[in-house]
């Protein structure tokens, strides 16, 4: 199979999507996707972009231990003045 049409969302782009990415600076690289830092929306290469979803995909398992951690404690609190009033 042919491969006639790779990359032809990319040719209408200004350098064919190519330009210098805002985290690691790296020149002359596809900077293709869209990311909101410190309030600003900047083009980052394709490296970048994988390794903030690594770090926000590590950092979520590691946050809802904590969140489900913290209502079981509250629980036994709620219940214990239930019993010294009965």
């Amino acid at each position: 199979m042919s491969k006639n049409h790779r990359g032809s969302g990319i040719r209408s782009l200004p350098a064919h999507g190519r330009g210098t990415c805002a985290i690691c600076k790296k020149s002359d690289i596809k900077v293709l996707w869209e990311k909101e830092i410190d309030g600003k929306t900047v083009k980052i290469c394709k490296f970048c972009n994988a390794a903030l979803k690594n770090k926000a995909r590590n950092e979520a398992p590691a946050a809802a231990p904590a969140a489900e951690a913290a209502p079981a404690e509250e629980a036994p609190a709620t219940e214990a003045p239930a019993e010294a009033n009965a």
